[in-house]
């Protein structure tokens, strides 16, 4: 049965002045059985929840989640933290391996000495080439460096290269990568993830940052899709809006209005068979023109990665078929 505190100690749970020990607010819907109060004061010291109003002990043994060590500022919290980095699949070994750090100084900031720093150097080197046993893992920590350095390059969120290392270990285990390049296979696995999380990026802007020819990339990301038995959704041409009105320096009323155009060409069904980047090009220029924007077809195709005859086809089809006067 729960009890009072004692009046002999030197808490008093009803002043609420109380060392180490928090109020407890109302979103946890904690009642005080005796008078039915929703104000309580945790009291870690004690291990009890005690009510403000009465003083009745409503829980006892109750468990700190919290670390044991105090800290007042975000330094003296990364400080004294004893866990390493979450586990990520970017990394080969998951990010659980011990990483001997190379910046020459102490943990007080002090340039290390000489022979020490030889000694270190040493330690990193063997460091290394134990965390990689074998050509497995060799292999895969290259390649998980070249995903972060297209990722990183194409500007890609954290969230698209972890789900793209999945889909890579993915294709490793399933021996889809045989006969094909490391590099190849990694931006389709890339290329896969950004088509599953509706980030617009093209096989072009891939084959721009890779060696590789854009229908080889297309070949590998075909051969993974099928072998994992990966079903994309069709790329649409509104989500290329955002990002290139953006670097074209437009404003919110040409990207809405663009984006208006572009949902009745896909009701009327004008963009089956036709390249997005080619429908949201010319879409944009048809904004412009209607809201008296100036830019000219040769900078939204140097943006939009398309030629002008592509624009000015594109954007005729669309203007024709919806009556749109861009003259």
């Amino acid at each position: 049965m729960p009890s009072f505190a004692s009046d002999e100690s030197s808490y008093n749970p009803l002043s609420g002045d109380v060392e180490d020990a928090e109020t407890v607010t109302e979103t946890r819907k904690i009642q005080c059985p005796e008078c039915g109060s929703y104000r309580q004061i945790r009291d870690y010291k004690r291990a009890e929840i005690i009510c403000c109003d009465c003083g009745l002990v409503i829980e006892d043994r109750i468990v700190d989640q919290g670390p044991e060590w105090r800290a007042f500022d975000t330094e003296q919290t990364m400080a004294r933290e004893r866990t390493g980095a979450p586990m990520t699949y970017t990394i080969h070994d998951k990010g659980l391996s011990t990483m001997i750090d190379s910046s020459g100084r102490d943990i007080y900031g002090r340039s290390i000495r000489p022979n020490r720093k030889a000694q270190m150097y040493r330690l990193r080197k063997w460091n290394k080439r134990a965390s990689v046993s074998n050509s497995v893992e060799r292999n895969l920590s290259y390649a998980l460096s070249e995903l972060d350095r297209v990722a990183a390059q194409l500007q890609l969120p954290k969230n698209v290269r972890e789900a793209a290392s999945m889909v890579y270990r993915k294709t490793v285990e399933n021996d889809l990568i045989r006969g094909r390049s490391i590099e190849s296979s990694t931006a389709s696995a890339i290329y896969i993830s950004c088509r599953q999380f509706g980030i617009p990026r093209t096989l072009d802007e891939l084959a721009e940052v890779t060696k590789h020819s854009k229908k080889e990339i297309g070949k590998s990301y075909r051969v993974i899709a099928r072998g994992l038995g990966i079903h994309l959704p069709p790329i649409n041409a509104i989500d290329y809006v955002p990002r290139f009105t953006s670097e074209l320096g437009l404003p919110g009323t040409v990207e809405t209005k663009a984006i208006e155009i572009l949902r009745e060409v896909i009701n009327e069904g004008l963009g089956s068979g036709k390249g997005p980047t080619g429908i949201a090009a010319a879409a944009i220029y048809i904004a412009c023109v209607l809201e008296e924007v100036k830019r000219t077809q040769k900078e939204i195709s140097d943006i939009t990665g398309v030629t002008e005859v592509t624009v000015r086809n594109r954007y005729k089809e669309i203007a024709e078929h919806l009556n749109l006067d861009v003259d």
